[in-house]
């Protein structure tokens, strides 16, 4: 108990130092089991409006606790639950695909049938490894669908003052390979467009290259890209100026995007973001302790720690800019230190959604 209470008055401590940031009002925020699985997380974040599927989703994804408990029969049920709403509001489904695209989501919806046929057979095989396998395989297929779901071409309204940053139009894949090995992130242009189209931009022209881990705090965060010399963000070459980027926020509940201000600015106390601080890998845009609107090139990678950062309770959002999620490399990112470094940073797939400004 004694280390625990260390350990999270360390924390608490790094937090203020780190982003000067003012102390929670902890009886009002919200409690309960956060979603910790980047994927999932993820899946929730695209912008899409088809009840059906999402529900579907929701379904698989909440066997979680009953799967804990080992309450079979429960799970059973949720399956043949999810089986008969996938029967009965398929062709809905399909209807809101662009029919340009209607024949893969059949084939995934397809996909996504024989994976319920295999959780029922786990289910009364009582197999509880390949239930989570097969569930895993089911929602991919379902995340894969409701990618379909998306506007072609769908864009956030950004703030015409800033016309001139790049912006992250989708989503991107981005591997940064370090000193250590390899990580795989996705950086989300849907939610966090402004953010992600620098990260992406700065990737694509090397920025980041060579760079080291300039800050590590055990439990908290893993931080890059301060480059060599006197400058602590990137210099566009055209103004001669460091390029700062706004602080960047969205809520579900929310029509507008929030920039340049913190959930406490605008009395969203218990607000959780589109993109929480929720699991290992978070990507974050750092900002300095006295402005939010002065982030430039510097990234962090927050470090999960489950008995320091319960739902609601951590210091980090709705104050600094999540822009994407690590979700392959994990036993990597758990190695990095200040003694390690970047070797690149490679944009494997969606450079072609980064559009140079507006």
């Amino acid at each position: 108990m004694t280390h625990q209470r260390f350990k999270a008055v360390l924390v608490a401590l790094i937090s203020v130092a780190l982003f000067n940031l003012a102390a929670p009002a902890w009886a009002g925020l919200p409690q309960g089991n956060a979603v910790k699985d980047p994927t999932a997380i993820l899946r929730d974040a695209l912008p899409f409006e088809q009840d059906d599927i999402r529900q579907l989703q929701h379904r698989l994804e909440l066997t979680s606790d009953d799967l804990r408990a080992k309450r079979w029969s429960a799970l059973g049920k949720t399956v043949s639950r999810s089986q008969a709403l996938l029967k009965t509001r398929r062709n809905t489904i399909l209807d809101a695909v662009p029919e340009p695209l209607r024949d893969q989501a059949t084939a995934l919806l397809s996909d996504v049938d024989a994976g319920l046929e295999q959780m029922a057979a786990q289910v009364k095989a009582v197999d509880k490894p390949a239930f989570i396998v097969d569930r895993r395989t089911t929602l991919t297929r379902i995340g894969d669908v409701e990618r379909l779901l998306v506007e072609d071409g769908f864009e956030r309204a950004i703030p015409s003052e800033f016309d001139a940053l790049p912006r992250l139009q989708g989503r991107a894949v981005v591997n940064i390979s370090t000193t250590k090995g390899d990580l795989t992130t996705v950086v989300d242009g849907y939610n966090a467009p402004l953010t992600s189209g620098a990260f992406v931009d700065l990737a694509l022209k090397g920025f980041y290259d060579g760079l080291p881990f300039n800050r590590a705090e055990d439990f908290y965060v893993l931080q890059t890209g301060d480059p060599e010399g006197p400058e602590i963000g990137y210099i566009d070459p055209s103004t001669k100026q460091e390029r700062h980027v706004p602080l960047e926020i969205r809520i579900p509940s929310e029509a507008d995007t929030l920039y340049n201000e913190t959930f406490e600015d605008v009395g969203l106390f218990k607000a959780t973001p589109t993109l929480p601080f929720a699991t290992l890998g978070t990507l974050g845009w750092a900002h300095s302790a006295n402005e939010l609107d002065d982030g430039s090139s510097q990234f962090f990678m927050f470090l999960y720690e489950a008995e320091l950062t319960p739902a609601g309770l951590n210091l980090v959002d709705g104050r600094n800019t999540a822009f994407g999620y690590v979700v392959d490399g994990f036993d990597v990112l758990e190695e990095l230190g200040v003694d390690d470094a970047i070797k690149t940073v490679t944009v494997v797939d969606g450079a072609n959604q980064l559009k140079a400004h507006a």
